[in-house]
């Protein structure tokens, strides 16, 4: 990517229709230059509307990612739910895929009360073999594990960023709420933010800072993590400063808002790095 784009977590609210299409046009319309599909509940766009969701991020030059379904856990102790998880995975990458979508993200699992280490190996086995299938298919869409907002799950900086130099096509999707409320509110300064940034280029290279896919939220949080997004204006995240560290570190790819008031947020955001 040759720089950074804002984005909103799925359709617009100011929409209307509240269509996939139309959410586009929308965003398109309000300067940002990325949507994110929400298949958070289901994969919401068939093999068919495809094509047509496509041409449109084509012709408005909207980038496209996609968050798959909440349902996912690559570490649950039941076979069935794991292969549910997979083909979750595989549904929402092959669907962003026909769409044109850059990347496809998730939340990985759980510990399950075991070794960190043990998971770590049980969710790269699975992963390895969502990477294996869609390479097998010709489709070569960034996989992205995300970081995630409470301790009790899978998903910290270090271990996200492992699983994308063990596995090839996996990439780090850096969801910054989620450091924040996982760490009980640390995670909040230029120099932590930026110190997550380094950890991403000693790891990754330029190229991992060059192709990043973010989220960014406020967060209401608790003693045991996530609580639920508030806009950035609502909420403690030193956002300014998280900003000011992307523009510092020359970070390229996507960043969406989660905020409730997403649109509102994306563009408040996408004006403070074009004026710093």
């Amino acid at each position: 990517m040759n720089s950074l784009l804002f984005g909103t977590a799925g359709i617009p609210l100011d929409t209307n229709p509240r269509t996939t299409a139309d959410g586009i046009k929308q965003v398109k319309k309000l300067g940002l230059g990325a949507m994110e599909l929400e298949f958070v509940h289901s994969v919401n766009i068939t093999k068919e509307k495809a094509p047509e969701i496509k041409k449109i991020a084509e012709e408005n030059n909207i980038v496209l990612t996609c968050h798959a379904p909440y349902f996912i856990n690559l570490n649950s102790m039941e076979k069935a739910k794991i292969k549910a998880s997979i083909d979750r995975i595989l549904n929402s990458a092959r669907i962003t895929n026909l769409c044109h979508g850059y990347s496809v993200c998730f939340h990985p699992g759980f510990y399950m009360g075991q070794e960190p280490k043990k998971v770590y190996n049980t969710i790269k086995i699975n992963l390895k073999e969502v990477v294996s299938t869609l390479k097998n298919e010709g489709n070569n869409i960034w996989v992205r594990p995300e970081t995630t907002g409470k301790e009790s799950q899978f998903g910290n900086v270090d271990e996200i960023l492992q699983l994308s130099q063990e596995l090839d096509n996996v990439m780090p999707c850096v969801d910054f709420a989620h450091f924040h409320a996982r760490t009980n509110g640390k995670y909040n300064t230029y120099k932590e933010f930026a110190s997550i940034l380094e950890a991403i280029e000693k790891k990754l290279g330029r190229k991992g800072l060059e192709n990043m896919h973010m989220h960014i939220t406020g967060i209401a949080y608790g003693p045991k993590g996530e609580k639920n997004h508030l806009t950035l204006k609502e909420s403690d995240l030193k956002y300014e400063e998280l900003i000011k560290a992307l523009k510092d570190f020359k970070v390229k790819g996507v960043a969406i808002s989660e905020s409730p008031n997403i649109e509102e947020d994306a563009m408040m955001m996408k004006r403070l790095f074009e004026r710093m």
